[in-house]
């Protein structure tokens, strides 16, 4: 009689023993790394392959990690200028909730509200080892700074490139002045020509919560970002540790200050986009020699390119926003026209990602933030709203479902900073705000509301030269389904419990300073 209850006890001691076995062995199971690479400022047309008729060769590493990868064709940055759409790809969400719509200050007191998770945040907690490498721009100041934002390293700029002086100038228009060396030190900033780079304070290159030197040297700084970065994968390979890594390149924004011999004219462009694809490829080599199979590498950028800068400004392709420049103005960075938005993107995993592959669905840099948490095993903040998406079947199955409507804010042209002012619905676009950036020639498109709105069909034209007219049936269904997403939107955000409200205040004595005594804050060692 106690034969049966003895099987049973040993039915249920295997049946354990194997539960026990299978969760140890998920939990031994090794967690991706990740590797993002924004770049700054970088068009559309910038990526060899993006435009192979040209014949240019100036990104031979990124047109390699697309033919071992996955290029996506559609994708497009959350905004069209530097601190809203950093904010937005760390936390997944539209400016107007995660309250970031313009850019920050040298003199900014504060930056991405602590209301917010990032994306490093929740990875530090899961075990990762967190870094970022380059540009910031997220605020600077004591919680702000990305130390107390889930990075467990940091090295870089805190802001953009041309938010500070440096003693060698790098290639601008109008060009740069070197800092003043003599004058009493004043906590100031002005530009010293309109477009032109900030002259009284020093820009510094900070190391965690030091400043290492101030003014740094541009020309050196590509190479200090790559040793730092290149450590910090090696040194994550030693401990076994999983890491995400976000390298923020100073390229291609200007001043651009490649380490080449005298380039000119454009030609400084090529050098320091070549610079940039030379740093892709010491990152995609160190990644495959430590650990390959297991390290996701993401490379996009920011935003476009700054038109005004003439020859010292990326290529939006054939993206060019005629009915915009038809009219005066610009039509890429600070604007929601394509080229101020659509961004050459390339995602690289061997052995998970199909090589050479495309996918034209429609993404977003807020969808880094669900697809890397979903690959990490990592679920996000359950109380709060996303705008990103999990486009991890894009990525390794070759869907071809990305976002049903993706909205474009307003962040630096015409309109108020944040406004939902464009709304793209598969081929078709909506725009009701329109209005150009300073373009090379100077001039600058004026604010035109649209109601109803403009609408663009980009299979047949990309160029977004002619709207449709308003009278065709094709018209009025799209023009009605936009208006019925943009206002559910709105309604969405104004009912969400976790909007944020970032702080825009500004101080003298908020700018980064190493030796207030000092000239520009002059300092060549840690402060």
């Amino acid at each position: 009689m106690a034969r049966p209850a003895f099987q049973l006890l040993l039915t249920v001691t295997l049946l354990s023993g194997l539960v026990i076995y299978t969760v140890s062995q998920r939990g031994a199971e090794k967690k991706p790394n990740f590797i993002i690479v924004l770049a700054d400022d970088i068009g559309w047309g910038d990526l060899d392959v993006n435009q192979p008729e040209k014949h240019t060769n100036n990104t031979p590493n990124l047109n390699q990690m697309a033919q071992q990868g996955l290029r996506l064709t559609d994708y497009h940055s959350p905004a069209s200028t530097c601190s809203p759409s950093r904010a937005a790809i760390l936390t997944g969400r539209y400016g107007l909730r995660n309250g970031v719509t313009h850019n920050f200050a040298v003199n900014s007191v504060a930056g991405l509200p602590l209301s917010e998770v990032t994306l490093a945040q929740l990875l530090q907690q899961a075990g990762y080892y967190t870094a970022v490498i380059g540009k910031w721009h997220l605020g600077h100041n004591g919680p702000y700074s990305p130390n107390n934002r889930g990075f467990d390293y940091y090295f870089g700029i805190p802001y953009s490139n041309d938010m500070g002086c440096t003693d060698t100038p790098g290639y601008d228009l109008p060009p740069c002045l070197p800092c003043v060396s003599s004058e009493p030190q004043v906590i100031r900033q002005r530009r010293s020509v309109p477009g032109g780079c900030y002259s009284k304070v020093g820009l510094p290159l900070v190391e965690n919560s030091s400043i290492v030197e101030q003014p740094l040297n541009l020309w050196a700084l590509t190479e200090k970002y790559r040793s730092a970065a290149l450590r910090i994968i090696h040194s994550a390979r030693a401990r076994a540790q999983p890491y995400f890594l976000l390298v923020a390149s100073a390229h291609m924004h200007v001043p651009l200050a490649p380490a080449v011999a005298d380039p000119s004219g454009d030609a400084v462009y090529a050098a320091s986009l070549q610079e940039l694809d030379g740093l892709v490829g010491a990152l995609k080599a160190a990644a495959d020699e430590t650990d390959k199979g297991n390290t996701l590498i993401w490379f996009t950028g920011d935003n476009g390119p700054w038109e005004e800068k003439c020859q010292f400004a990326g290529s939006v392709g054939p993206f060019t926003g005629k009915w915009q420049t038809s009219k005066g103005g610009g039509s890429a960075k600070q604007t929601t026209w394509e080229g101020g938005h659509r961004v050459p993107t390339v995602v690289y995993w061997p052995g998970r990602i199909p090589a050479n592959t495309t996918s034209s669905a429609l993404l977003s840099g807020m969808d880094i933030f669900p697809t890397v948490l979903s690959l990490a095993g990592v679920a996000p903040p359950a109380d709060r709203r996303y705008d990103g998406i999990d486009v991890s079947g894009v990525l390794l199955r070759g869907e071809q479902s990305g976002h049903e409507f993706l909205f474009h804010p307003n962040s630096g042209a015409a309109g108020k900073f944040g406004d939902l002012q464009t709304v793209r619905v598969g081929k078709h676009k909506a725009f009701y705000v329109t209005g150009g950036a300073a373009a090379c020639s100077g001039g600058t498109g004026q604010e035109q509301l649209h109601d109803p709105p403009l609408i663009f069909d980009l299979d047949r034209e990309d160029a977004e030269e002619t709207p449709l007219q308003f009278a065709t049936a094709e018209y009025r269904a799209i023009a009605e389904r936009v208006a019925r997403k943009r206002e559910e939107l709105l309604w969405d955000i104004a009912t969400d419990g976790s909007v944020s409200t970032a702080d825009y205040n500004q101080d003298e004595l908020a700018a980064p300073c190493c030796d207030r005594r000092q000239a520009v804050c002059r300092c060549h060692t840690v402060c």
